[in-house]
């Protein structure tokens, strides 16, 4: 059931510090309590009648959105690659939130095997979709140890030899002792839409995808 009110589903992190400022540019100005660290809501109003702001993890803007629960997000393609929800549209990429979902292994890795020559791989990822995916494309079995988190501590605890995760200057790898192997994909974060409340509510939502496609060119034209 989709929500009568307009609600934006924006990520918590670095990429909510990077988009506020088109966010802003498109009219939409939150509540002050949206800027307040010390504050524990999730759900904000704004300067626009009919239209708040919920503010979650970055992989559950994607699902709030699918479902209709918000009608309009913010979110990487990593997770719209991982969920591969058809219930959302992505018209606009933001150009924010560059970085990359990377193969790595230990630096210190005995054997450098050659990946053409794998018929099976054991990785630890909170990608397992995106993992398999692109191992299955090459004809190779990747089975897949879901992690949320702590991906590096894997492969020198005996998890795994290799993982999969987002890397944006690989500091994080190499202060584990790993070493990035292979990009799967480039990642940017995307302006994304509900296409049932898209289709009922045209005017409204193709408004504010307008309205930020504008703020996005004023931006790289200043």
């Amino acid at each position: 059931m989709l929500s009568e009110n307009l609600v934006l589903a924006l990520p918590k992190g670095r990429i909510l510090k990077d988009v506020m400022p088109l966010i802003r540019a498109a009219g939409i100005e939150p509540e002050p309590d949206f800027d307040d660290p010390a504050c524990r809501k999730l759900h904000f109003s704004t300067s626009v009648d009919g239209l708040s702001i919920i503010r979650v993890r970055a992989f559950d803007v994607a699902t709030f959105v699918a479902f209709g629960a918000a009608q309009i997000g913010v979110a990487g393609n990593d997770v719209l690659l991982e969920f591969d929800y058809p219930e959302i549209y992505a018209p606009l990429d933001l150009d924010i939130g560059h970085c990359r979902v990377s193969l790595a292994e230990p630096e210190n890795l005995e054997t450098r095997e050659d990946p053409g020559q794998w018929s099976h791989v054991r990785i630890a990822t909170k990608y397992p979709n995106i993992t398999r995916r692109h191992f299955a494309a090459r004809g190779i079995q990747a089975e897949c140890i879901k992690l949320n988190g702590a991906m590096e501590l894997a492969p020198s605890l005996g998890l795994c030899r290799r993982i999969v995760d987002l890397v944006s200057t690989g500091s994080t790898l190499r202060a584990n002792g790993l070493r990035e192997v292979e990009v799967l994909t480039h990642i940017t974060s995307r302006l994304i839409v509900n296409r049932a409340a898209f289709k009922t509510r045209p005017d409204t939502i193709g408004g504010w995808v307008e309205r930020v496609r504008k703020a996005l060119g004023e931006t790289r034209a200043a």
